[in-house]
This record gives structure tokens, sequence and C-alpha cells, in this order.
């Protein structure tokens, strides 16, 4: 089973490009795939909106950017948490672990 993380993001977010000097390499870490999703990405986007649609279904309550940890998502995926926004690569890594522990 597959598990990876699912960054949805978008170009503007100077937050979703600073996180992105660390967290595919947090991901690898982690021994998770990384998929990153920019809002603008139509087709990639459409590919995994099921995703985003499950936890956020009106993205008014979805963070800059937002990662969504799961199981198989290009499949029945299984949502296994969260993180939002930005933080410290420690902290980032931590919050990872925190949802893969359970």
């Amino acid at each position: 089973m597959t598990k990876a993380i699912v960054k949805f993001s978008s170009e503007d977010c100077g937050t979703c490009h600073k996180m992105s000097f660390y967290d595919a390499k947090v991901a690898k870490e982690l021994e998770l795939d990384f998929i990153d999703v920019k809002m603008q990405d139509t087709a990639t986007y459409r590919k995994y909106r099921q995703i985003l649609m499950a936890q956020y279904p009106d993205k008014k309550d979805m963070g800059w950017p937002t990662y969504i940890v799961c199981e198989s998502p290009d499949d029945d995926f299984k949502i296994m948490g969260e993180v939002k926004g930005g933080h410290p690569k420690g902290e980032f890594r931590n919050r990872l672990q925190a949802i893969l522990q359970g």
C-alpha cells in the first residue's frame, strides 16, 4: 500500500514556495511518496481533487499549503491526517511523524 503526502498549493503563495525547499525531502526521509498539486495545474488538480474535497468540501478552511497524508492516493484513498500552513523543517517532520504513528 502506497502512502503519500499530497501537497495542495498555489503558485502565488509565498509560504507554499518557502515550504517547497524541503517538503519533498522530508517526505522522502519518511519514505512517503510526494505529490505536488498546484491549483493552477488543472490536469493534476483534477486527478487529486477528490482527496481535497473529502477533507475540505468547500475549500474555505484549508491552509496554504495544505498537506494531506493518505494511503493509496491514486485508488480508493484513505486520509490519515493533514498539516496546514508553513512550518520550520523540524516541526513539519514531527507533525508528519505524528500522523504516521497514528
